[in-house]
């Protein structure tokens, strides 16, 4: 897993933000979890490459 190192501040419509929540809620998701997994994605799909730290600090993400 990713360490935590930058904090993303977004500003949202509160009833996109409520209905985002409810959703991630009933995939037992939390919204951090989620907006992770779509900027990776965000990432992959244009070709962009980013380096991790694993948890044990040895293997890198691409």
């Amino acid at each position: 897993m990713e360490t935590k190192s930058a904090r993303l501040t977004v500003l949202i419509d509160p009833v996109k933000k409520e209905a985002f929540e409810k959703l991630c809620a009933a995939q037992d998701l939390t919204p951090s979890q989620v907006v992770r997994q779509l900027i990776r994605e965000y990432l992959e799909q244009h070709g962009v490459t980013w380096r991790t730290k694993s948890a044990l600090g040895s293997r890198a993400k691409r």
